[in-house]
């Protein structure tokens, strides 16, 4: 996963803010499926304007590595399966920031793509709020609903109806480590199981002489999901949910003290931590500089690309501790505007990402594991094994805020706000007041 720019998606978000929900209502409600155009045509089908050519526009922001490859992958598989061709439109930009004001902007102006990459979960909001999604349920292979664990198809359906297709979907909750850091500093992972352990670990590996935690904090984004886990990791998933659903004024004592641990955590970070990307920070556990990292599982490509660097040999992983039976989801999805330009081809393109193959094909070089439990797990390396062992055998799922499912997107960047001002100012008392004033 490239890391995430949070300007653009702010700015555009402020700039817009509900009336960008208002214009989208008022275009899907005014959209007359019957309209004859200019020329004396109707526009041809009943689900949206467009002529069906052949071709399929995809929106998406995979454009390098092993999520350019996987993207790839997954084209390759739709156009052996089917007749359509895809018009790939790259919109990078941080990992989402710069689609939310293309797509936005386009379903404004009645021009949506055939389909476009999108967070499951609240992400989703802005466009079911507005009727601009069409339901999709139907459109998956048939018996795929059955392979969906009931926490992925429910982010999938924020308003009831099925509106979009998973792809793939990360782990948030990763704590990765350097084997020989861990044994020279004198520290069992597996006895790490709580995060104020976690924070005595990171001590241990600080009196050795190494970084305890490669951390970024350039970008709230990356303070702001230690957060989350950490959160968790103290007073569990329904305390998280229960922040999520906007009571966080009921829970002022545990988000200070969760604040508190992340805050005592700072301590350990690399001294660049304010000028490097999660992956230069990363690369400090490969060279052995640092002990862990924690991130989603796209942090894992950046060993498995390493020479010499071997799972279970000289990296690992534990999940972030008070979190060992909870999966934290970060997902990607398609969906199907209203008012499609393709709508054949988007049904085709739906379907096709439902399928085992499909999955199959994009999950392995993404990094990722398939939403579906009944993927063959052959293609997958050891440690996406292993995740997906995990994900099968999790009590507990959840979305995250900082990858766009836990909150709606105006919600989700005043939290990204609050812990701008958090990883200034490492003040958690303001924070805990800043997120309170936010619901």
């Amino acid at each position: 996963m490239a890391s995430r720019t949070t300007f653009t998606r702010r700015k555009y978000l402020l700039a817009t803010g509900a009336a960008s929900v208002t214009a989208l209502a008022g275009c899907a409600e005014d959209e007359d499926p019957d309209e004859i155009d200019d020329e004396g045509n109707g526009n041809g089908n009943e689900n949206g304007n467009g002529d069906d050519d052949g071709d399929l526009e995809v929106v998406h922001w995979w454009t390098a590595g092993g999520e350019e490859e996987a993207f790839e992958a997954l084209v390759d598989g739709f156009e052996s399966e089917t007749e359509y061709a895809v018009e790939a439109n790259p919109a990078p930009g941080g990992a989402g920031a710069a689609i939310d004001a293309e797509v936005q902007t386009r379903v404004l102006d009645e021009d949506p793509p055939g389909t476009f990459q999108i967070w499951p979960g609240e992400a989703l909001r802005t466009y079911t709020d507005a009727d601009a999604l069409e339901p999709v349920g139907d459109l998956w292979e048939d018996g795929a609903e059955e392979e969906y664990l009931d926490s992925v198809l429910e982010a999938s359906s924020p308003e009831g109806d099925v509106v979009a297709v998973p792809i793939n979907i990360h782990r948030l909750n990763n704590v990765f480590y350097n084997v020989e850091v861990l044994e020279d500093a004198g520290v069992d992972p597996e006895g790490i199981d709580s995060p104020e352990a976690f924070l005595d670990a990171l001590e241990a590996a600080d009196d050795a002489g190494y970084v305890g935690l490669a951390q970024q904090t350039q970008e709230p984004w990356g303070v702001l999901q230690l957060w989350e886990v950490v959160f968790t990791g103290q007073h569990g998933v329904d305390a998280f949910e229960q922040f999520l659903d906007g009571e966080a004024a009921e829970l002022e004592d545990e988000i200070e003290e969760s604040l508190s641990l992340v805050e005592e955590t700072s301590e350990y970070y690399n001294e660049d931590a304010g000028t490097v990307s999660w992956d230069e920070a990363n690369a400090d556990v490969i060279t052995g500089d640092a002990a862990f990292h924690h991130n989603g599982d796209w942090a894992a490509g950046e060993y498995q690309g390493a020479d010499d660097f071997e799972y279970g040999e000289d990296w690992d992983y534990i999940p972030f501790p008070g979190t060992e039976d909870v999966y934290t989801l970060v997902m990607d999805s398609f969906v199907m505007p209203a008012n499609n330009p393709s709508p054949d081809a988007t049904e085709a393109w739906i379907e096709y990402c439902s399928t085992v193959d499909a999955q199959e094909r994009f999950n392995p070089p993404k990094g990722s594991i398939p939403p579906r439990t009944d993927v063959p797990t052959d293609e997958f390396p050891p440690f996406l094994q292993d995740q997906m062992d995990d994900f099968e055998g999790s009590d507990e799922q959840v979305t995250s805020i900082s990858h766009g499912s836990g909150l709606e997107p105006a919600q989700a960047s005043e939290v990204e706000e609050a812990f701008a001002v958090f990883t200034d100012n490492w003040d958690p008392e303001e924070t805990t007041e800043d997120l309170i004033g936010i619901f």
